[in-house]
């Protein structure tokens, strides 16, 4: 079943954030994710979803999603974001149809 990870990011630190947007596809890529939001305009219909840069990768599993997340790979990349944006980042279990 697929497992997303979906993220709300506000970035503190316009000058080095590219960086990590630059690097990271690959290693999402690695662990089997692709994004299917990344940060595109946010039209709000209802509510206030406190909303600034809204990501959603989907992983083909939840383990694969937590390996990405602590992989080698991602730990520099990880740190690099943490230095450079505040996020609330979660793991959401995908829709199985029966």
């Amino acid at each position: 079943m697929p497992a997303y990870l979906v993220a709300n990011i506000t970035v503190t630190d316009p000058k080095r954030y590219p960086e990590y947007r630059e690097k990271v596809p690959p290693v999402i890529a690695q662990y089997g994710g692709k994004f299917l939001v990344r940060g595109g305009t946010v039209h709000l219909v209802e509510g206030n979803l406190g909303v600034d840069r809204l990501v959603v990768i989907e992983f083909p599993t939840m383990e694969a999603a937590r390996q990405f997340y602590n992989s080698s790979e991602y730990e520099p990349l990880l740190k690099l974001r943490l230095e450079t944006a505040r996020s609330q980042v979660a793991f959401v279990e995908g829709y199985a149809a029966s």
